[in-house]
Formats: structure tokens, C-alpha cells, sequence
């Protein structure tokens, strides 16, 4: 007689999930190195990114010279990446609406519920089950996918600032863009130290957007029966 498999938590990616995560992921990565080089050579607040975690030529070069040539470089890398971006970002929403992948793990979100899962995080009370996604990460979740668009909003305002005129005044003008265009960077980077905080204290997560499968088995609480 053939033992019953023990019950698993199971999380489960499609492949086109994962190909527009991992592409996601690596245009934000070259456009924050790129973008910070960008930044260096017309800062908008009174500091400058260190050369050596800016992406654009050579650093030696940049360090003994005024006028950076790597911002060149940096702002191909840049339009290269957005394009990439775009793509991926256009993938993974298409997929999440068609597929029902966002009504499914996204969805309902409501402020209660926010408050009732921040509060038990904040107090390490927050249990988490791998496939399933708590209200705080789905409000993360849809907060991300939400900068990506304003990012790419806000970087096309002040790529053709006279073209997109409509656009770049909802911003409250050119140099409005630049300061959300930084702000929705420094929010992704703080997302994405958070994101990968959690892959560690989670690494079948991990797994399972790699391979597209993963699973653990369902943990009982002390004195529950098993059924």
C-alpha cells in the first residue's frame, strides 16, 4: 500500500512569471547603477552616488576628470534597460490580468486587513506559508508595480520634455520628474532590500521562481490534530 503524501505548502511560478521577473530585475539593477551615474554629473540634492556602485565607463577616469565621459555610456545602459524594462513589466501584467494570477494571489487587499497583518510583522507574529501571500505583500506588490509605471512615466518626461508637455506639467515641470523620477528609484531600491531580505529568511521562494515549483511540508501547531 502506497503511503499518503504528507500535505505541502506549494508555490508555483509559469514560466512567463518568471522569464518577466528575471528580466525585471536585471533592467532595474542596470538602470539604478546607470540612473546614479546619470544623476552624479547633474545632482539634484546636495550629495553625489560613489563612483565605484555607478554603472558608465571606466571609474578611474571619472574620479580624475570633471566632465564624466561615462555618463555617455551610463545613459546607453539606461535606454537600454528601460526598453527592457518595458517589455518585461508589460509581460508580467498582461499575464497577471489574463492568466488571473493577480486576482488570485493579489487580491483583496483592504485597509483592516493592511493594519491587522502590519501590526502582527511589526511584532514578528506574521506567519507566512510558501504560495501564499499575506496583505502586506500584496500591498507591496502592487506599490512596486505601481513605481515601475511611474518610473517609466516620469523618465519619458524628462527624456523629451517638449514632446511629452502635458505629461511633464502633471509632474510639476522638468525639474518635478528628475525629483520623482529619483524618489520612485529610492523607493524600489528600499523594496528591493526588503525583497531580498525575505528570499534569505525564505529561500524556497527563491527556489520556486527559479524552477518554477517548490514546496514544504504543512507544520502543525503544537497539540493540533492531523487529519
Amino acid at each position: 500500500m502506497t503511503p499518503a503524501t504528507p500535505p505541502q505548502h506549494v508555490q508555483t511560478h509559469a514560466l512567463a512569471v518568471r522569464i518577466a521577473h528575471w528580466l525585471m530585475a536585471l533592467s532595474v539593477l542596470i538602470m539604478i547603477g546607470s540612473g546614479w551615474r546619470i544623476y552624479d554629473a547633474s545632482p539634484i540634492f546636495g550629495f553625489r552616488f560613489p563612483v565605484w556602485a555607478t554603472l558608465g565607463g571606466d571609474v578611474e577616469t571619472a574620479l580624475a576628470v570633471h566632465n564624466d565621459p561615462g555618463v555617455a555610456t551610463g545613459i546607453a545602459w539606461h535606454f537600454a534597460a528601460m526598453w527592457v524594462l518595458l517589455a518585461s513589466y508589460l509581460l508580467f501584467v498582461f499575464w497577471g490580468v489574463f492568466s488571473g494570477h493577480f486576482r488570485r494571489d493579489f487580491l483583496p487587499v483592504g485597509p483592516k486587513s493592511f493594519l491587522r497583518d502590519f501590526l502582527a510583522a511589526a511584532r514578528f507574529r506574521l506567519e507566512h506559508h510558501l504560495g501564499e501571500y499575506n496583505v502586506v505583500q500584496r500591498v507591496f506588490y502592487w506599490g512596486v508595480l505601481g513605481l515601475v509605471a511611474l518610473m517609466l512615466l516620469s523618465g519619458i518626461a524628462i527624456w523629451k520634455p517638449v514632446q511629452t508637455y502635458p505629461l511633464v506639467r502633471l509632474f510639476g515641470g522638468f525639474q518635478g520628474a528628475r525629483v520623482v523620477h529619483f524618489l520612485g528609484m529610492s523607493a524600489i531600491v528600499a523594496f528591493l532590500l526588503v525583497h531580498v531580505a525575505l528570499v534569505i529568511l525564505v529561500p524556497r521562494s527563491f527556489i520556486a521562481m527559479v524552477t518554477g515549483r517548490a514546496a514544504e511540508p504543512v507544520r502543525h501547531r503544537q497539540g493540533e490534530s492531523v487529519p
